[in-house]
This record gives C-alpha cells, structure tokens and sequence, in this order.
C-alpha cells in the first residue's frame, strides 16, 4: 500500500488511482534556454523513483513538457523570455537553443539513469491545444484583455488558494512575489497569452485569435497534461518552487476550464543547496553534471548522493559529500559483486529473499523514503542470514529501483586516445601549470569537440569517450 505526501492535502494519503489499469503522472520539465543544474537533476531522480516503485504495482503512463518557449524570467509575467535570452546570450537562434539544450538535458537525465517519459511534449508543438484552452476560458468568463497580452482573473476562481493556503495568497497580493501593473485587476492574475512587443520581432510567436504572440508558461502545461492524460491526473510532480505560483495557476486555468478537479496528488521535491544558500541559474550559482564528471566523479554517484536524503528535504551540496557518495558507491558494488561472484550467478528468490525485498518495498512506499530503502540494502548485502545467492535475488530487485549499476565492473585499463587529443591534453596540462585558466578552459572545449570529456583527477588528466 503506498502512501505519498500531498502538497494539497498537507499529509501523506493513501494512493488510490482513478484506474488501476493506468496510472497518469506528469512532471514538470526543462526550460531549455541553459543548462539543467544538479539541483534540477534532484527533483527528476525523485521523480524518476516515483516512476519506477509506480511501476511494482501498475502500468504508468508518465507524461513530461520541455519548455521551449513562454517562460519568462520574472514570476510578474514581465522581463524577457528565457529562450530568446539565451539566443542573445549565446548569438545562436532561440530554435537552435532550445535544441542544443534539450539534447543536453536528456543526455545527463540518461547518464543519471533516469527512465524515460512515455510522452515528451513541447511547448512548440502544442501552441494549437494552448490557444484552444485560452479560448474555453474566455468563453467562460476568466479572462481579460491587456496593452500586453490576454490574462486569467484570479479573482473569478474561489478555489484559488487551495494548493499553498489563503495566507500564502494573501502575501502574493502583498506583493510578497508578484508586482501589480497598471492594468492588473489582482495581483494574482497571470497572463494566459502575450503579444509580441511592437518595437522588437520575437524569433518565437504565432498567430491566435487575439494578435500575434506566445503563450504563457503556466498554459503549457495544462494544455498538454490534459490532452495526454486526460481533465484529471493522478499525479502532478515539480520542484517545490512551483507550489506558489505555477501549479496554483495550472489548477486555477484547467478547473475553470473543465469543471472538473485537475491533479490528486501533487508531489513536491525541495532544493538542493549551497552553502551560500539554493542553486540557481539566475544568480549564478549553479554546478552542471559535466562539472562533476570533470572532477573525477560518476554521475551515479550523484544519484547515490540524491538517495541519502529523502525528497521532500533540503539536501546540501558539497564536494565532500560527493566524495563520501562515490567512496560508499563504489564499497556497495564490490559487496553485490562479491555476492554475485559466490552465488556463482544464480540468484535464489527465496522466501527470505522475499522478505528482504518487501521490506525494500515498504520504504519506497512509505512516500519515497529512499535513504531508509538505502539503508535496507545495505543490511542486506551484510546479512548472515541470507545466503549469497539470496543476496543476489534481493539486489538485483532493489537495483531496479535504485539503479546504481550495483553489478557494474571496474573500469577498463585506459584506452589509446586519438595522437590529436593527446596533443590537446599536453597542451592543456601545461596551461594548467601556468594557470591560464582561459586557455586550459578553451582546450577542455576543444578535447570536448572531438567527442572526449576530460576529468581533473588526484592523478591528472583523464579523458574518455562521450
């Protein structure tokens, strides 16, 4: 029986699906005008086990956008979208951003052994089922028209402060997060659609009955949950920055669309941090995946690193933490092969095996608590009472939900590189020693462009293969 904790009930409840015979989950995705940080690689690991400990019990269909248009960079439905930001960042097309950085994204969501979606849908790709929802709930009374675009009247909807509570609400229109303008009836009202500026031509717009412009973010993803998964999802997931304002919106648009209730569950994930306080992109403060793997680190390990602290806390980052990660990693694979090798492969789904992996079961169930499931694996793998292949039926289960490559051999000796990238690394030993770190930087890119990533070791360089 699996529980989970519901940011909209405020407790953990029972999971019951509407049909057993699907379950319905849609996730927040990138914005991909940068680079995914690690702190955004969290919330899909968390999601990613969700998906996967769903999937013991019932087939699921997991549905999740990429935001390659409409996302503004202030909450106040105002500043520049994010897309053509990183165009003018970078001198490359918004489409060309949009593509370079998703690829990126799925290339670290697979390097964290994340499942795949079953559907990914594209703000680009549903600017038709968006502009249809826009024209339901102007048909119905909910909008209005601006000098800048077409937005939702919060104060049209009683239901409005049903995800974060009338007090949270009542800081908004303090103006704790959202500005009022001019032309706002509340300052809870969210643009639905907005027109492209009359002094600039965006590189992103579309015609829809009301001018020509883009959607807003928050319309995406109603639009496409619901046409994937239909007027109400089982389950909605997301950092817990989008509790305030994107998903008290999403709620918002879709049940005065439909008259029906959106999400069951709503499943929240809490940052990873610095130090200095949240990872964030806008402030600067953020570590990619390729920064860990230049340092020698396994994106596993990150994960490994992710499964210590449970979800719905805040887990702080540091390189030190990332070095006990690797180091505890790498002692809990040479115990699943030890097991392997004594079992001579042969796995014994025992009745004590079954134990085992029921009280692994039970943890994840338990709201995702995966550093308990952790732990239960590592009892395991010590445990007198199971026998070697005992151990090896019980890991290999809890492996397809941890998916740490438990059974994963060390790596093999070191390759011969190209006489081009040898070159390459020479060179950029020795900017290293004089510490030009521009130079050194500029070679990393270059060994980079003839598909090697360098990591910086206790013992140099490496580089290896993408």
């Amino acid at each position: 029986m699996m529980h989970l904790y519901n940011s909209a009930s405020r407790h953990k409840d029972e999971f019951k699906p509407l049909h057993a015979e699907q379950v319905t989950m849609y996730c927040c995705g990138p914005t991909v005008y940068n680079y995914a940080h690690i702190g955004n690689l969290r919330t899909y690991i968390f999601e990613d086990l969700l998906a996967r400990t769903l999937r013991l019990h019932y087939p699921l269909k997991h549905v999740m956008n990429v935001t390659d248009v409409g996302h503004l960079v202030s909450d106040a439905d105002d500043g520049e979208d994010k897309m053509e930001l990183g165009s003018a960042r970078e001198g490359k097309s918004a489409w060309d951003i949009a593509k370079f950085y998703e690829a990126k994204f799925w290339a670290d969501y697979d390097a964290l052994h994340c499942t795949r979606p079953s559907v990914v849908s594209r703000a680009t790709e549903h600017i038709k089922e968006m502009i249809a929802l826009v024209k339901t709930l102007e048909e119905k009374g909910y909008t209005y028209r601006t000098s800048d675009g077409i937005y939702y009247d919060t104060s049209k909807f009683d239901r409005y402060d049903a995800l974060v509570g009338h007090a949270r609400i009542s800081g908004l229109q303090g103006g704790a997060r959202v500005e009022m303008s001019d032309e706002k009836r509340n300052p809870t009202d969210f643009a639905l659609w907005k027109f492209s500026p009359k002094d600039k031509k965006r590189q992103m717009e579309w015609d829809s009955p009301w001018g020509v412009g883009f959607p807003g973010w928050h319309i995406e993803c109603s639009a496409m949950a619901m046409k994937y998964l239909g007027h109400t999802l089982d389950i909605h997931c997301g950092g817990i920055d989008h509790v305030t304002i994107h998903h008290t919106n999403e709620i918002a648009q879709s049940e005065a669309a439909t008259g029906e209730k959106y999400v069951n569950y709503w499943v929240h994930g809490e940052f990873l941090i610095l130090r200095s306080g949240k990872m964030s992109k806008s402030g600067g403060t953020f570590v990619t995946l390729d920064v860990l793997k230049e340092k020698g680190y396994e994106p596993l390990a990150y994960r490994y690193l992710c499964l210590g602290a449970h979800y719905r806390t805040q887990l702080e980052f540091s390189y030190e933490s990332m070095d006990s990660a690797s180091k505890s990693l790498k002692n809990l694979r040479a115990l699943a092969q030890q097991a392997q090798e004594a079992a001579g492969g042969a796995a014994q789904d025992t009745e004590n095996a079954r134990a085992w992996k029921d009280k692994f079961t039970a943890a994840m169930e338990d709201d995702l608590n995966a550093p308990k499931a952790l732990a239960v694996t590592w009892e395991a793998v010590r445990s007198a009472e199971l026998s070697a292949g005992e151990k090896l039926a019980f890991l290999q289960f809890a492996d397809s939900i941890l998916s740490l490559d438990l059974f994963k051999q060390s790596a093999p000796a070191r390759q011969e590189l190209p006489a081009e990238v040898e070159k390459l690394l020479a060179e950029r030993a020795q900017a290293r020693a004089a510490k030009d770190w521009k130079k050194s930087d500029e070679l990393r890119d270059a060994i980079a462009r003839a598909g090697y990533i360098v990591k910086d070791t206790p013992k140099g360089q490496q580089a290896e293969k993408k």
